[in-house]
């Protein structure tokens, strides 16, 4: 009898590491929002693309970002599997772009989720924050992984391009709520930043002096994969003139796996003006 309870004991353990190792593949991915003046990379010749990307790889969670209404139907009718949270920028419901998250079904529930606009007021739905350009919104929600049971807080944004009071007070604003809604759990922060490494919204974000900031997923793994830069223009900006402004950012008990910048082409067409970032992370 003995004899069978230590065995009963090694599988329970063994299986309960197993669970707790599973990781996540976590990516972010600005698909270019739909628009005639792109020609031949026009959403209607991406679509496919886009959203094959996102099956190869296998992602369990995705921050995307320009992404206008029919751009997220068309993707959720390729990915079945996956469904989203998000609301268009313009008016909290269709309009505008969104920055949704996308997420597997099967591997994940949601806890809570919510929206808020990068602007003095983020309840103000809608409105243009500071010097912005554009309005700006941050979605956000807490996920439960079904694998581990383990709880965790996820938020994707897209920030502003010009404005540089908004660029600055929108990362401050991304820390402060961040640092509210997830409640002491760790953290996953996805987006596309339109900032370089050295640029004033990542040095925010990132400010060690600050006990709410952020972790870039490049510089904690060993293994990385990919170019040093996610925006191309479809392939027409300069190697040299590339930047990096593409992130995934995580805080708390992750550990990175491994990282990458997906510079992939189908012959001369690109899924985006932007390469996907993917990391995997375990907890």
């Amino acid at each position: 009898m003995k004899k069978y309870v230590l065995l009963f004991c090694a599988f329970f353990l063994m299986s309960g590491f197993l669970k707790a190792e599973e990781p996540l593949q976590v990516m972010t991915f600005n698909i270019r929002m739909d628009t005639p003046s792109d020609g031949a990379n026009q959403w209607s010749n991406r679509k496919d693309l886009a959203a094959n990307v996102i099956k190869f790889y296998q992602v369990d969670l995705l921050g995307a970002q320009e992404v206008l209404h029919h751009q997220l139907t068309d993707l959720l009718k390729r990915l079945p599997g996956y469904s989203y949270v998000g609301v268009g920028r313009t008016d909290g419901a269709t309009q505008g772009e969104y920055s949704p998250i996308l997420y597997k079904k099967e591997r994940l529930s949601i806890v809570k989720s919510g929206n808020f606009w990068l602007s003095e007021d983020p309840t103000a739905v809608g409105k243009k924050g500071w010097d912005a350009a554009c309005e700006r919104i941050a979605t956000w929600a807490i996920f439960k992984d079904k694998k581990t049971d383990k709880e965790f807080f996820f938020l994707n944004t897209h920030l502003d391009h010009i404005g540089k009071v908004a660029r600055h007070e929108g990362a401050l604003l991304i820390l402060k709520r961040v640092n509210e809604l997830a409640e002491g759990r760790s953290v996953i922060v996805t987006g596309d930043f339109n900032a370089t490494p050295d640029d004033d919204p990542i040095q925010v974000l990132t400010q060690q002096n600050d006990p709410r900031h952020l972790m870039h997923t490049k510089l904690l793994t060993a293994l990385t994969y990919g170019p040093d830069w996610t925006f191309q223009n479809f392939g027409r900006t300069p190697l040299e003139k590339r930047g990096f402004i593409d992130y995934i950012f995580v805080k708390g008990d992750f550990i990175v796996l491994r990282h990458g910048v997906l510079s992939e082409t189908l012959d001369n067409l690109y899924p985006s003006d932007h390469c996907p970032v993917l990391t995997t992370l375990s907890f």
